[in-house]
């Protein structure tokens, strides 16, 4: 026996990463669960760019009392991850090579929202480089960081 698909679940395999992060946006396909692990939320973009926020809270904190290196640091990895993710054709993969982070200034609640938006700088058939920036609610810059990840076929 033949197991269908139902018609109201995307077929994976034929969207492109921009229609892949599209759908996870719309709760049409299951988002990373890294999002619910630190409080992402408000994620969206175009092709070659990704916006995702993050409402700083206690739990974020390291012991000095301002929001861990690590959060911050995913927060940047995922705006520039998932821009080069939509960039991608269907059937196309990548994976993070590196990531470069510069802390400009301390992240606390009362920074309010803070707002990662990633770019592509640069992308070839087997490499892209993207950049991400943190800015807080009153649009000072609170980090930056740049990625470089390889592109590979399914």
């Amino acid at each position: 026996m033949t197991q269908t698909q139902p018609t109201d679940v995307p077929d994976l395999a034929s969207m492109d990463g921009y229609e892949q992060l599209m759908a996870m946006r719309d709760g049409l396909l299951p988002h990373a669960p890294i999002s619910d692990t630190i409080g992402m939320s408000d994620f969206d973009g175009e092709r070659g760019s990704i916006r995702v926020d993050l409402v700083p809270e206690h739990r974020h904190y390291n012991p000095l009392g301002t929001v861990h290196g690590g959060v911050l640091s995913t927060l940047l990895d995922t705006a520039a991850g998932c821009s080069v993710h939509s960039t991608l054709a269907a059937g196309e993969g990548y994976t993070s090579l590196d990531l470069t982070v510069k802390f400009l200034r301390p992240a606390t609640v009362e920074s309010g929202r803070l707002r990662a938006t990633g770019s592509v700088l640069s992308r070839g058939r087997r490499t892209a480089l993207a950049e991400a920036q943190i800015h807080d609610e009153q649009g000072r810059l609170v980090a930056h960081a740049t990625s470089s990840c390889m592109i590979f076929g399914a």
